[in-house]
Parts: structure tokens; C-alpha cells; sequence
């Protein structure tokens, strides 16, 4: 990136810059788009968020010029990326020295290899696609594609490298909305877990009123800047819904591993909610339908997420987490083998980097916006400890 001429290097920077001041999730989308296509020319776009744990696709998205992608597209895409070996998937550039990649050169210039070119993108008119994974550290918060029509020069790896190099800043630009809201609701009395049935072919066989009441928290499948905002897909379901359906199907043919389970801010009341989905067997232990369940997060699932919002190390979190459970320095020094002096400058960085100045101020940010834990019942926290 710093061989880049004087006009794209300013692009750059004011792209990070805007995305980083973005007042929204969504809004690092929208910021970022026209100031990425100056540096990496294209005709369309998808920017998802993921949950960083799980690598799930969750919201915002953003669509962009694709006006013909419709729902039966949607299901053909998600099913490819979990069930079939394709070419740069998501997870694969997620975990890969170098967190983007072309379809042409990943192919060297023979992308019909890929089933996801063959099936979605080519019958759209699409020569090439560039993915990327904005990922911080090792944690994935967003992907993004970019399309070039058939008949234009494909993705170069000048390109791909310039794609690349704003990976980190954006993901960091997206996991500061990952942090706690001052107002955000805590619970919602008398709404249980949302459930739903589906069969194989993705359509609704049953649903419970919980379920239609928080598909309807949910924001729609995509964001396009030029078409009305409404729900798009024919069933009504979010991109969150649709992408742990499709992982419990890979899953449950043993095409994928890792749990179909993701996690995401409500745009409507900034809680934190959870999809979970498993399939079901039918007597001859064939695949049958989904059971799939919407609730909001337990404070102990969400924790994780906001960690790694405020750039916590793995040592800080278990400190954290200690912390939370009260247990004052010696005893944290004790539980983790560490000096009492090391514990002190650990507790130090992390409260520079949350912005508090007490264990108890800690444990309010990271902790005060969800139901609390079970680890922290009041009755079971020594307070003294937390001022220790």
C-alpha cells in the first residue's frame, strides 16, 4: 500500500477515516463503497457483517447493483458456500495469510471451475469476483464481494493487494459497534424463544408467535441503496436466518463443522440476539426438516463479542472474565500463574483500553446492557474484591 500513487493513497486514507467516524455498522458500509470503488473499480457489491466467533453471516448488509438477485439465488449461494467445495470461500480466506482473493486468478483464468461461477454469478452476467474477509487478528466481522461485469478486465493482484490492506481497518471500524449502548434494552417481558420449523426446500412448516415477533427485530436481507427498503426475500427471512439454516443442512450432511449458531444486534433495539438451528432425522436417518430457534443472547455468549470489540488479548479476557467472578489480584495471580505485579499491569491495559478507571466500571460496560450471567448473580460477587 505505500507504493500507491498520491491520489489513491488520499483515497485510501479518507476512506479509513470515514469508515472509522462512521456513526453505524451500516453506515462503515456505505461510507467506505464509493472511495473503495475509486481504488478498486467495480460494477456491484454484497457487504455482510459476520459474528466474529463464528464466522456466520449476520447485519448489516449491503447490496449494490444487483438488482436481479433474487431469493432463489440468495439459497443457491448460501448452500454453495457451505455445502461444496468452491473456489476462496469466505472461511478458507478468513483463516489465509492474505485475507482476499480473485476467482480468475484463483482459477488462473478458468472460473467456470467454480460451481458458485457456474451457477449464480455467469447466468448474472458476472466475469470475475474479488472477496474479501475484514478481519482483526484472527476475527472475522465482515465480507465483502466485488463483481466485474463479463467483458471487463478481471480483478489484477494489484488489485487484490489494495483489497487486502484495508481489511484490518475496516474490520476495526465495524467491531466498534460491537460495544455496549447505554440504552439498549435489557428484556422484553413475556417473549419467549422464537421457534420455527423448516423443511429442506427452506419453507416455513411452523412457526410460533415469538418467532414472527422477532423476525420482525430483524432487519431486511440486504440494504440496497437504490431499491425501496423492504424485505425482499419470499419467505421473510433475514440473512441471519438464512445462513444458520444453511449450516445446520452443511453440518448435518457432515459437508461442514463448527456450530450453526450466530449472534447479532437488534437495529431496532440494540439487544443482543441469538439463531441456532439443528436438522432433524427422519426415521430412516435421512435429513429432514430444521428446527431453528431466535432468542435473545445470555450475557455470557455476547461477552466474548465485546472483548474483542475493544481489542482484548486473550490474557485480558480471562482477566476480565476473572474479574467479573470477583476474584480480586492475588487470587487472579494464583488462578493463572502469574505474579501479582503482572495481574496489576495486565488490569491497567485493559482499563486504557475499555476506558474505565475500576473493576467495578469494568464490569458495568462490558456486562450492564445484557441479562446478567450466572457467574454474576449480585449475591454471589464480592464487591470488595472488584475495588481490590
Amino acid at each position: 500500500m505505500s507504493s500507491l500513487a498520491p491520489t489513491a493513497a488520499h483515497h485510501r486514507d479518507e476512506l479509513i477515516a470515514r469508515a472509522q467516524s462512521a456513526p453505524t455498522a451500516s453506515e462503515v458500509f456505505a461510507e467506505a463503497s464509493p472511495r473503495l470503488r475509486r481504488l478498486v473499480p467495480y460494477d456491484s457489491a454484497i457487504w455482510l457483517a459476520t459474528d466474529p466467533e463464528t464466522g456466520m453471516p449476520t447485519s448489516p448488509t449491503r447490496k449494490e447493483n444487483f438488482h436481479e438477485f433474487n431469493e432463489r439465488d440468495c439459497l443457491m449461494v448460501w448452500e454453495r458456500e457451505f455445502s461444496i467445495e468452491d473456489v476462496i470461500p469466505y472461511i478458507d480466506l478468513g483463516r489465509a495469510p492474505v485475507p482476499a482473493g480473485s476467482l480468475r486468478l484463483a482459477t488462473r483464468d478458468r472460473p467456470a471451475r467454480s460451481h458458485r461461477f457456474r451457477d449464480v454469478l455467469e447466468p448474472h452476467g458476472v466475469g470475475d469476483e474479488l472477496r474479501v474477509v475484514m478481519r482483526s487478528g484472527d476475527r472475522p466481522w465482515a465480507w465483502l464481494s466485488l463483481f466485474r461485469e463479463e467483458g471487463r478486465d478481471p480483478f489484477s493482484a494489484d488489485e487484490v493487494e489494495i483489497a487486502a490492506a484495508l481489511s484490518g481497518p475496516l474490520a476495526n471500524a465495524i467491531r466498534r459497534h460491537a460495544r455496549p449502548r447505554p440504552n439498549a434494552v435489557t428484556a422484553v417481558h413475556g417473549r419467549g424463544p422464537g421457534m420455527m420449523v423448516l423443511s429442506p426446500e427452506g419453507e416455513i412448516v411452523s412457526v410460533n408467535d415469538d418467532a414472527l415477533a422477532w423476525l420482525e427485530e430483524l432487519p431486511a436481507t440486504w440494504d440496497d441503496p437504490t431499491v425501496p427498503v423492504r424485505r425482499r426475500f419470499e419467505l421473510d427471512l433475514p440473512i441471519l436466518v438464512i445462513g444458520t439454516l444453511m449450516r445446520a443442512r452443511a453440518v448435518a450432511a457432515q459437508r461442514d463443522h463448527g456450530p450453526a449458531r450466530a449472534r447479532m444486534r437488534s437495529p431496532v433495539t440494540g439487544r443482543w440476539l441469538v439463531c441456532h438451528a439443528s436438522c432433524l432425522r427422519r426415521p430412516d436417518g435421512s435429513i429432514g426438516d430444521t428446527a431453528l430457534v431466535i432468542e435473545p443472547a445470555l450475557s455470557s455468549e455476547v461477552a466474548p463479542i465485546i472483548a474483542h470489540a475493544y481489542g482484548l488479548s486473550r490474557r485480558e479476557q480471562e482477566i476480565t472474565h476473572l474479574i467479573a467472578r470477583g476474584l480480586g489480584t492475588a487470587a487472579i495471580a494464583e488462578r493463572l500463574f502469574l505474579s501479582a505485579h503482572t495481574v496489576r499491569s495486565y488490569v491497567k491495559e485493559i482499563f486504557e483500553k475499555v476506558g474505565v478507571s475500576s473493576r467495578g466500571e469494568l464490569v458495568a460496560t462490558l456486562f450492564a446492557e445484557h441479562h446478567a450471567p450466572l457467574h454474576l448473580d449480585p449475591a454471589g460477587i464480592d464487591h470488595a474484591a472488584l475495588d481490590d
